[in-house]
């Protein structure tokens, strides 16, 4: 059932947009004891505008603005008001994801109960492989070498040796007797609430996209976990999912998500980097090799034998072709390229074929092997709209990888044209503007209208087959005083970064800075031998002050330590930059070694800003100077994450004040007070090092 109803509707064609939605924000508020912000009610007064017009609204809420019930609170009033209807919120981590599930949601949920009578329903959706396939609990199934250890061998193991493969035993006889229970109890088996353990155990317990046989010839279809998950999110109205699974429901026809009339973004910032992840793919020898050995078995000797070769041919190409884009229709890679395909396609025919039913074994086979044949055609075809290149991993060699030049086309086509879309994040403006985000998204300038007044299209100007795009934007700011609350420190005085790693003079700042600050120091480096680096000088120059680095141990327990500890800092790369919510005295201090552009060899990178540059206009600013933009605003909003936080943002990087496009890398980041004084910085560090605990 989708919703319960505890009390008769309102009258049809009652004001939704104002007075529903704010009592039920501010109910959900005081019942989780927060404070009224405005910021919040107006970012709920967007989000229910955007649903009862049908314009899409990008907004930018500070940290500290409460988002979350910001966009529940108007959504789920619009689906106590239409039942049968649906909304999905997707988000970029699981870790929102599951804060959305088991906090904010309910609190919304019971305020919308007590202002409306009614109670949606909602359910969490994510994709195939995060829940426990039965086929391969039950029966087995095939692991990437083809065989699966039995649950009795496994037993048997970790009963004799402490190896390793002890472990992994273990793991997946403790998956397998949960997910049974799961399947008994009525649960989905979502892989977030399985017992501790690692890639390899789950994936003997879950199946590969491609490789579900689908609930019609799977012997336990009736019973799939998965279909279970889909059935829920179907009978639900908030169905909250993810990034990757909007991105796929966009690119297969809308398949992989129940039908429904509107889609909040949370995390927007991502949306982007996360649909281009799931539109890309990889081809190397070695997964070649890896699906030709699985396919032996259903296949006649020269059929498996020249998808093996084919791996050898792609081998030989990679190892020819230098490790930059390809668009040499010509070049030995392509001519590998069409071999592997010419080979796949020649062993999926193989596999499919014939008069006896295939087994769930030979049809997995299949699966797998056709989806090298998919990515081996992409990559041969060298698409205008594709960018594929050569790259090299340290421990599996070369190998090549397509991705989509742009994803604004997709967006605009299969996701902003069919329904409302909200977009919600910290860092929606880059350089003051929201422009840059909006248009990697899809979303022309020209169709931007914040009017109050209904859209109306100058339709004359587009194409019949692109129409326009309406789309409104707002800032509701930051409960947070940034210029009272930060500064941000530039160290202008200091050499430029080079491609030689860091100097003597930054490793040093770097090590006055911590010792003013008494440690309480988050350090986020552009790359992680510069974290390394950074880490040794600091614990030679301070060794009674604890300094962490990524690669030490578990990222999560590294966090851990990191918040509990006070004065320790903890050191790393891109993983910390988005994401760690460290408020308190444990992070006073800020390190941003340098201005996080991408790799200036990065054939994406490079492929992304030749095509602005085509069409007249800056590639560098659209694209390196953009992606820097986002990663300086979300690094450095790791400093302020309540309203008593306090401290420095320390970049020790000249460029952001002598270089023409530092203002606008400027403009992204929160509006702390500047200086370029290090003697100011530090006076300021050792005055709040020094403040008892609690008062900082």
């Amino acid at each position: 059932m989708a919703e319960q109803t505890l009390a008769p509707p309102r009258a049809p064609g009652q004001d939704r947009s104002a007075p529903g939605h704010r009592r039920v924000l501010d109910d959900a508020v005081a019942g989780i004891g927060g404070a009224d912000r405005p910021g919040q009610h107006a970012m709920a007064d967007a989000v229910a505008q955007a649903f009862d017009d049908g314009r899409h609204v990008l907004v930018q809420a500070g940290t500290g603005t409460g988002k979350s019930l910001g966009y529940l609170a108007p959504a789920l009033v619009w689906l106590s008001e239409h039942p049968g209807e649906r909304v999905v919120v997707a988000t970029a981590t699981l870790a929102l994801q599951s804060q959305l599930a088991h906090s904010d949601i309910p609190a919304a949920l019971d305020a919308v109960e007590r202002v409306t009578g009614r109670r949606p329903e909602f359910s969490v959706l994510k994709g195939r492989s995060n829940y426990a396939c039965l086929l391969r609990v039950r029966d087995g199934g095939v692991s990437e070498q083809g065989t699966l250890i039995s649950a009795g061998d496994l037993a048997a193991t970790a009963r004799t040796s402490a190896t390793p493969e002890s472990a992994l035993g273990t793991e997946v006889l403790a998956l397998r007797e949960w997910a049974e229970e799961e399947a008994s109890s009525g649960g989905v088996a979502d892989r977030d609430d399985a017992p501790s353990h690692g890639d390899r155990a789950w994936q003997q317990v879950s199946v590969p996209v491609r490789e579900c046989l689908g609930a019609q010839r799977c012997p336990y279809g009736d019973v799939c976990l998965v279909e279970k998950s889909r059935d829920r999110a179907r009978a639900a109205g908030l169905v909250v999912t993810n990034h990757a699974l909007l991105a796929i429901d966009a690119m297969h026809g809308g398949t992989a998500l129940p039908e429904h009339h509107a889609v909040v973004v949370d995390e927007a910032h991502e949306l982007v980097a996360r649909v281009t992840g799931a539109a890309s793919a990889e081809l190397s020898p070695q997964q070649v090799e890896r699906v030709a050995r699985r396919a032996l078995t259903f296949l006649s000797d020269e059929t498996a034998l020249d998808l093996l070769e084919s791996a050898d041919e792609l081998r030989t190409a990679l190892d020819e072709m230098p490790l930059e884009r390809v668009e040499d229709p010509g070049s030995p890679f392509v001519v590998a390229a069409q071999r592997v395909r010419a080979a796949a396609r020649a062993a999926v025919s193989g596999l499919t074929s014939g008069t006896e039913k295939p087994s769930p074994e030979q049809r997995q086979a299949a699966a797998a092997v056709g989806e090298v044949l998919d990515v081996a055609e992409r990559m041969a075809g060298l698409s205008a709209y594709d960018v594929v290149w050569v790259t090299e991993r340290e421990r599996s060699g070369r190998e090549a990888r397509v991705a989509p030049l742009s994803v604004a086309g997709l967006m605009r086509s299969s996701v902003f044209a069919d329904r409302t879309v909200v977009l919600t994040s910290a860092t929606l403006k880059l350089g003051d503007d929201f422009g840059p985000s909006a248009a990697a998204l899809g979303l022309r300038a020209r169709d931007r209208d914040d009017s109050p007044e209904p859209y109306e299209p100058a339709g004359d100007e587009d194409a019949p087959d692109d129409p326009p795009v309406a789309w409104r934007a707002l800032d509701v700011g930051s409960p947070f005083d940034y210029q009272r609350q930060g500064i941000r420190y530039v160290a202008r005085t200091l050499p430029a970064p080079g491609r030689d790693g860091m100097s003597k003079e930054v490793l040093d700042e770097i090590a006055e800075l911590v010792w003013a600050a008494g440690g309480r120091t988050l350090g986020l480096f552009s790359s992680r031998r510069a974290a390394e680096a950074a880490a040794v000088h600091v614990r030679k120059q301070l060794p009674r002050l604890t300094v962490l680095c990524q690669g030490d141990a578990q990222l999560s327990e590294l966090t851990r330590r990191f918040t509990s500890e006070e004065t320790t800092s903890l050191f790393g790369t891109l993983s910390l930059w988005q994401g760690v919510d460290v408020p308190g005295a444990t992070c006073q201090l800020v390190i941003i070694d340098r201005i996080p552009f991408p790799r200036p060899d990065d054939p994406l990178t490079l492929a992304r800003q030749k095509a602005v540059a085509d069409a007249g206009g800056n590639g560098f600013m659209s694209v390196a100077a953009t992606h820097a933009a986002l990663l300086l605003a979300q690094g450095s909003g790791r400093l302020v994450r309540r309203s008593s936080d306090r401290g420095v943002v320390a970049v020790l990087d000249p460029r952001l004040v002598t270089a023409r496009y530092g203002s606008f890398l400027r403009a992204s980041m929160p509006d702390m007070w500047q200086t370029t004084d290090r003697e100011t910085v530090i006076g300021a560090l050792r005055r709040l090092a020094e403040e008892p605990s609690g008062q900082n």
